[in-house]
């Protein structure tokens, strides 16, 4: 299975800024200094929204999870990255209750 409504999945800027990039999250510092060592950094933000969307669109849904705050999918893929490596991912998208657009969550190195 697809993830729903795919074509409209949109990644939150300020996940990748003050989440996934930030250096100084408590939680996403450590996926920072993963994704910043394979180039991306605040320069290029949208190469990473970009392959987020992409495995969202071209990936099946591994597992799905119902949350208080709607239905969660995890969906497995590679990132061509900014330094000409591939780095495969486990991502997170929520459909919010009451919404129909893929929210993206998080995303975590396998």
């Amino acid at each position: 299975m697809k993830l729903p409504n795919r074509e409209n999945a949109f990644v939150p800027t300020q996940k990748l800024k003050d989440y996934l990039l930030s250096e100084t999250h408590p939680v996403g510092k450590a996926k920072a200094k993963f994704f910043r060592s394979f180039g991306y950094n605040e320069a290029n933000v949208e190469l990473l929204e970009r392959g987020l969307l992409t495995i969202a669109l071209n990936q099946e849904v591994n597992e799905t999870v119902s949350s208080p705050l709607g239905m969660k999918y995890i969906v497995d893929g590679a990132l061509h990255t900014p330094v000409g490596r591939k780095i495969n991912l486990k991502t997170v998208w929520i459909i919010d209750k009451g919404q129909d657009r893929p929210r993206f969550v998080t995303a975590v190195p396998i």
